[in-house]
């Protein structure tokens, strides 16, 4: 496993460039009996069939780096400029490695079938969704899905299992704000699409907090403003754009429904335009209780209960593997790997001695899940 993460670690491909990233990974498949397909350009599905029928579980890992130059001074660090593995992905995928190891030298222990899913284009537009139109998840159809990430916040080799909403839903907007531009000194003369917008942003604050009373935490920020030409002129158009992150479906759709009703009831009162150009993206993680039950369950018997921590508050980070867990029982579980950095900083470098820890993870989980 060190050596899959030193040449995975060495060697970074950003989101839909990962092709000689899915070429290593088909190889050590193969190397290892494992039948590897390649799908959706650079994704990979591995398929360990056992020596008995029985269920079929999928373990997924994530293949893309970020363009981040590093600065850990590792002896292994990225050969390629400007590109490193700055989210854990290199770790993700050689502790899955890892599992597909193990359970190929142990066949005769278990039933049914393990799923490899290598999955690329994590970090920008998505390939779960992807990967499940083209039937990574069919054929035998899969029964339960499981994902991890590597997380800083947690001490090295403690195990997180969340229930229910975990990770966030993700929206971003770009609202256009049309006005009429005319003199400064006479604005009665012009329609003040910036004091329009202006007025938007701020209401946005008192929105999220409304809605935070019912439906917990969300986010609504906008991270950018542009209006206007010079300071003797009132803006003719005012442009911002920012993010929503909620948790659930529910807090989504009333949240992005409060956020269109605010905006133009404010545009209308100012005599303004107003285009809103909303984007879906991932639709957050929300874990199974009964597949997170069973993986608590089985970690404290891996591991013991001091390894254990059932994780009491949801992120507002947004991850992709929403998109399995929308189609098929799972679970995500954070893998704690200490430090003092963040993730997506050019100093993020988990320990690879943790890597038999989340092989072994994965490892109890199918068996063990077979075994039921």
């Amino acid at each position: 496993m060190s050596r899959f993460r030193r040449d995975l670690h060495q060697a970074p491909e950003v989101s839909a460039k990962e092709y000689n990233t899915a070429e290593y990974i088909s190889q050590q498949l193969q190397a290892m009996g494992i039948p590897a397909q390649r799908m959706c350009d650079t994704a990979v599905v591995g398929r360990l069939t056992f020596s008995r029928p029985g269920p079929v579980i999928a373990i997924r890992a994530d293949m893309d780096a970020l363009k981040i130059t590093e600065d850990t001074g590792c002896e292994f660090s990225s050969q390629v400029p400007g590109v490193m593995h700055a989210c854990g992905h290199d770790f993700h995928m050689s502790a899955a490695l890892g599992a597909a190891l193990l359970l190929s030298q142990n066949r005769d222990a278990c039933c049914g079938e393990v799923r490899f899913l290598f999955q690329p284009n994590e970090e920008d537009d998505g390939g779960a969704e992807r990967m499940i139109a083209a039937g990574c998840l069919e054929n035998p159809s899969v029964d339960a899905v499981f994902g991890m990430h590597v997380c800083p916040d947690l001490p090295a080799g403690i195990l997180g299992v969340r229930y229910g909403k975990f990770y966030a839903a993700s929206n971003t907007y770009r609202v256009v704000v049309h006005g009429k531009s005319c003199h400064a000194a006479q604005p009665e003369n012009g329609i003040d699409a910036l004091l329009a917008a202006a007025e938007m942003i701020t209401s946005l604050d008192q929105l999220k907090t409304q809605l935070q009373a019912k439906y917990g935490r969300l986010v609504i920020t906008t991270g950018m403003l542009q209006a206007g030409t010079l300071s003797n002129i009132v803006a003719d158009t005012a442009v911002f754009e920012g993010i929503i992150r909620t948790l659930g479906p529910e807090a989504r759709a009333a949240t992005v429904n409060s956020f269109n009703e605010a905006i133009r009831r404010i545009s209308d009162a100012h005599g303004t335009t107003v285009e809103i150009i909303p984007r879906d993206s991932y639709p957050g993680i929300v874990n199974h209780d009964a597949i997170s039950a069973y993986a608590e369950q089985t970690i404290r018997n891996a591991f013991g209960s001091e390894k254990l921590q059932v994780l009491s508050e949801p992120v507002m980070t947004t991850e992709d593997f929403g998109y399995f867990l929308q189609e098929r029982p799972g679970t995500f579980i954070h893998f704690g790997v200490g430090g003092s950095w963040p993730l997506h900083n050019p100093h993020f470098l988990p320990d690879s001695s943790l890597l038999p820890y989340a092989a072994a993870m994965y490892a109890e989980l199918v068996t063990n899940y077979c075994s039921r």
